[in-house]
């Protein structure tokens, strides 16, 4: 046998999946296409306690959030890179309702752990970025150079001989007693996570998908901010020297999954526009699309008919936060038997 599992896919889930599999001393090969553009790689990473319109608290924050923290910390020690930034996540109120939602949803007990009081009045730079109606501050927040740690990984998996450019067809594998053959080669297992292109594999095209395509911008310019996330409408991460990432668009067609909607793009620049009263420059821009499966937090386990056929996907716009718990979920429940939630369970949809 070549190895226990063949991953298919070293995005934010098949890279973290890659680690659990290491930390247990298990052989895997991984898979990849190696493009240059996937939701992973042109994601902004953000890790933040508070989301959504209802500025609800994160699903499970007090579990996943250190566990994240704890994960990516060891990379970075393996690795000798750094990737995790932490940061304070300023939100301004966008309209009145957002502020009258905050005054109700800061007395919850789990959400006031995360409420950070501002360290200075005003809350930012009111010369630069318009703030109207005020807003609050969170701590535990911050953000991971996504393509860094990507590509550091990659490299190590390489030295390791357990990583190769290539693609993984339904029609490449033979599925046998034991496991499955592809190229020739036995595997015991083979986990799909290759995002939101699962929905075309003839295994899972039944699962609810509703991926959406996202563009993020590189902007140049002096946004008053270096050390804190800044949120009204879109998100603003400073990364040094003047240079801040932006974003993002949310567009349900993806025909074009590289191409950003003018529609889209355009209320993404009036929204930088209403936020920023300092001039910026748009460097570049980059679009991907999120891996999404409706009514569930991700979508991990074995195939209902299949036993050598596994999945770890749908982690949307909470990959970064979500990857390092999913994919030790996916592992015990692969190697020991683990019962899956049902928030999470890939036969949940069935």
């Amino acid at each position: 046998m070549r190895a226990e599992f063949l991953i298919v896919g070293q995005g934010l889930a098949g890279t973290a999946l890659a680690w659990r599999l290491l930390e247990r001393g298990r052989s895997f090969l991984i898979v990849d296409r190696d493009e240059p553009l996937t939701c992973s790689k042109v994601a902004a990473g953000l890790v933040t306690p508070v989301t959504g319109i209802r500025l609800t608290l994160n699903w499970n924050y007090d579990v996943l959030h250190p566990e994240a923290v704890r994960f990516y910390r060891g990379k970075e020690r393996l690795l000798g890179r750094k990737f995790y930034h932490p940061r304070p996540l300023v939100w301004l109120y966008k309209n009145e309702r957002e502020h009258d939602v905050w005054q109700r949803r800061r007395l919850d007990e789990r959400v006031q752990r995360y409420a950070n009081p501002a360290s200075r009045e005003p809350l930012v730079d009111e010369t630069r970025i318009e703030n109207l109606l005020g807003g609050f501050q969170l701590r535990h927040a911050g953000f991971l150079d996504t393509a860094s740690y990507l590509e550091a990984s990659r490299r190590h998996f390489e030295s390791l001989g357990c990583w190769m450019r290539g693609d993984v067809s339904d029609a490449d594998l033979d599925l046998n007693p034991t496991g499955i053959t592809w190229r020739g080669e036995q595997y015991g297992t083979v986990v799909f996570c290759q995002g939101w292109e699962a929905a075309k594999s003839r295994w899972f095209s039944w699962l609810p998908y509703g991926p959406a395509r996202g563009t993020i911008l590189t902007l140049h310019g002096d946004v008053g901010e270096r050390r804190r996330i800044i949120n009204r409408g879109c998100w603003l991460v400073p990364r040094g020297d003047g240079v801040v990432r932006a974003g993002s668009s949310f567009d349900l067609r993806f025909d074009r999954p590289h191409e950003p909607d003018a529609e889209s793009l355009e209320a993404l620049h009036a929204r930088l526009r209403a936020l920023l009263k300092a001039d910026f420059e748009v460097l570049s821009s980059q679009t991907a699309v999120r891996p999404i499966i409706k009514h569930c937090k991700a979508a991990i386990g074995r195939h209902p008919a299949h036993a050598q056929i596994a999945f770890l996907n749908g982690l949307g716009s909470k990959g970064v936060l979500r990857a390092p718990f999913m994919a030790r979920r996916l592992v015990e429940h692969l190697l020991d038997g683990t019962a899956l939630d049902s928030e999470f369970d890939l036969q949940a949809n069935l």
